[in-house]
């Protein structure tokens, strides 16, 4: 019988390797990134979504429509991912759209301080990907051991894994743009088999060309330069469902509007 994501969280927050503790929580402010100059430019100021799990295992979140102000508590057990997702309901752009920033406890502490970054955003997404598909790959309960749970994300060596990018021996694309990787499937594969870097890799992409402004335009990484075309733009598309849906599209913007594609279909909305 499969069980939840919750129940391996609470399990690992409250099992340590010489038995069962209770967690003290501490308390950290949180240090979001700067936004990318193209991103405020075009859409101003976003609000943010905050999400992070509490000593319990549960997923907790909250909202911000500032840069600071929220403090939050942390179990000191255990790495913890923290996710702060950027949105933008005025411009009918919500939490999910845009690639988040983040930070991974206890590696990105300073001081009282929990520091998110964009690369951040990378590790705290694979780390909640790892988690899903150690959770879809499981059994039953207990949660998985010996080498298996060494492909868990509180166990993945998370220093070597952000020194990958600074590393010239690992693609190019990837180095420049992490986000053209497929993060879930590297996570599968990773708890099925181990973690390869050979897998970082950008995700198969085709060019499509739409009738829409030269630009510039923007996309969802807050690594990727802004596009501007000469004439009608070509856009990178990754092959996907013929439904255009948040999960299923690449989405770009424009000070106009924005435009979410896949190799089937494409939908136009012009901003308010």
């Amino acid at each position: 019988m499969h069980f939840s994501i919750i129940v391996l969280l609470a399990w690992l927050f409250s099992v340590s390797c010489e038995g069962v503790f209770l967690a003290d929580d501490s308390r950290y402010a949180l240090d979001l990134p700067n936004l990318p100059y193209t991103w405020e430019t075009m859409l101003g100021n976003p609000h943010w979504r905050i999400e992070w799990f509490d000593g319990e295992g549960k997923k907790r979140s909250a909202v911000l429509s500032g840069r600071g102000g929220l403090e939050i508590s942390l179990p000191g057990t255990l790495a913890n991912p923290v996710l702060a997702l950027p949105f933008w309901p005025e411009k009918g752009i919500a939490p999910g759209v845009f690639k988040p920033a983040g930070a991974i406890f206890p590696f990105d502490v300073s001081g009282g301080r929990l520091v998110l970054s964009w690369q951040g955003g990378v590790d705290a997404t694979l780390f909640m990907e790892l988690a899903r598909s150690a959770n879809n790959a499981a059994d039953g309960y207990p949660p998985p051991s010996g080498n298996a749970a060494l492909r868990l994300p509180w166990n993945f060596n998370w220093p070597r894994f952000r020194r990958l990018f600074d590393d010239p021996a690992l693609n190019e694309e990837v180095r420049a743009d992490p986000w053209l990787a497929n993060w879930p499937d590297i996570a599968t594969r990773t708890v099925q088999s181990g973690f390869d870097r050979r897998r970082l890799v950008p995700e198969a992409r085709n060019g499509l060309e739409i009738p829409l402004g030269s630009g510039p335009w923007i996309g969802t990484s807050p690594f990727a330069a802004p596009m501007v075309f000469d004439a009608n733009p070509v856009f990178p598309v990754r092959a996907s469902p013929s439904a255009v849906t948040e999960a299923t599209a690449d989405t770009w913007v424009s000070t106009e509007g924005l435009l979410r594609i896949n190799t089937e279909a494409w939908v136009w909305r012009e901003f308010p």
